[in-house]
């Protein structure tokens, strides 16, 4: 039924003039979707898990009684699942609303602990390819008096870890880098960072929003002070992410409040949101393996294809370590606006830059840290799969991409 109203709606529009037509020829087609690095659909099994706390245990999980413990319960139980995932304990979990907040709680709670503590100056260190809600903060918090510096990164896009330790100052209070890059999906040497960085007594947080659930992720093995997650990047909801902080680092509350999430993060709980991060999560950590090896295989197919089409196109971020599922191509002289519009009428999705930067219509600064000029940085086609992803959808849009091209150029 719902497919017959659908069909009548399209009808409908159809009647009302050309725009809508286009409807009509999109309500029987089923969509592409090629942009989980900006989120992804919550899962089955995220979604079951969490239905009974929106009707039935709608509890607060701070409440006294018998039906808020209900709630207490499964957020704890979902903060077990979570520290098994990236190898912490339970108590070294905050949740958070995701990934942006996480970041700043980090950046914030740095500067403002160091100045608690007397320091009339603050040094951050942070990488030029960082998301928004970082390389943001960082502006603002100049703006009150810290001093920010921003790493080089090599043409595919990775940090070295003498970059780091050549920027750091005797009033550094904090290295921030990403695991890995949402635009490009270069996988950074947290690791090798985190053991140059041994011994100093400087903070280490590693924005990993694009890397958990996706690839393994293992706080102890990395060596950070701090790692932040958002559960919409791994099929759970938005809303709800997590910060992983090692103990004697605890750090002011960036929201003040009750006195929820150790102090750190105040206000209700939200349960539901919560619960599905969590088994989101463990369900992504236990098909991660093969999920991973079908994703680099459909990469591999993109790029073999896109080069056969276009062989003019550039991969961006090639070499090294690289997230599973996403690719970042230019093709001379399109615009990847032009491109994802001319897809988006094909039902196809994809993104011209990250989420968080989209419609802003300047060149992205990740391609220009990497070394690309401001038109080549404009080219820039983020192409990012996930679970529902097949061959035949691959093939699709490498189809779609080369007629486009060829509308654009006048071919």
């Amino acid at each position: 039924m719902r497919a017959v109203r659908c069909f009548e709606e399209g009808r409908r529009f159809a009647r009302m003039g050309s725009v809508s037509s286009c409807f009509v020829k999109l309500v029987n087609k089923r969509m592409i979707y090629a942009d989980h690095a900006a989120t992804t659909a919550l899962s089955e099994r995220a979604l079951a898990a969490a239905m009974p706390f929106f009707r039935e245990s709608y509890g607060n999980a701070s409440s006294a009684y018998s039906f808020g413990k209900q709630a207490r319960k499964a957020v704890e139980r979902a903060r077990e699942q979570v520290a098994c995932a990236v190898g912490a304990h339970a108590a070294e979990i905050v949740f958070t609303a995701g990934g942006s907040e996480g970041n700043n709680t980090v950046l914030r709670g740095v500067v403002e602990a160091a100045r608690q503590q007397g320091s009339k100056s603050v040094h951050i260190v942070v990488s030029a390819i960082e998301h928004p809600s970082i390389l943001m903060a960082c502006r603002a918090l100049e703006q009150c008096g810290a001093a920010i510096s921003y790493l080089p990164v090599s043409r595919a896009g990775r940090v070295s870890s003498a970059s780091v330790i050549g920027a750091l100052r005797t009033d550094t209070r904090l290295v921030s880098v990403m695991l890995a890059n949402n635009e490009v999906g270069t996988v950074q040497p947290i690791a090798e960072i985190a053991e140059a960085l041994a011994g100093r007594g400087i903070p280490f947080h590693t924005d990993a929003v694009q890397a958990v659930g996706h690839i393994p992720v293992d706080v102890r093995e990395l060596g950070v002070t701090y790692l932040t997650a958002s559960g919409h990047k791994f099929y759970g909801m938005k809303g709800a992410g997590f910060l992983y902080q090692k103990p004697g680092a605890e750090l002011p509350a960036l929201i003040a409040g009750g006195g929820q999430e150790h102090g750190l993060r105040a206000g209700t709980e939200n349960t539901a949101g919560i619960v599905a991060l969590g088994e989101a999560l463990t369900e992504s950590c236990e098909c991660m393996a093969d999920e991973a090896v079908r994703l680099h295989g459909l990469v591999s197919c993109t790029v073999q294809e896109i080069r056969a089409n276009l062989p003019e196109t550039r991969v961006h971020g090639e070499g090294g370590g690289h997230l599973p599922g996403l690719v970042n191509i230019g093709v001379p002289g399109v615009r990847s606006e032009s491109l994802v519009h001319l897809l988006d009428l094909k039902g196809i999705c994809v993104s011209a830059a990250s989420a968080c930067s989209a419609g802003t219509d300047v060149p992205s600064h990740v391609l220009l840290a990497m070394g690309y000029s401001e038109k080549e940085a404009m080219e820039a086609l983020r192409i990012s799969y996930g679970r529902e992803t097949t061959e035949q959808d691959v093939h699709a849009i490498m189809r779609a991409i080369a007629g486009a091209v060829g509308k654009i150029r006048g071919i």
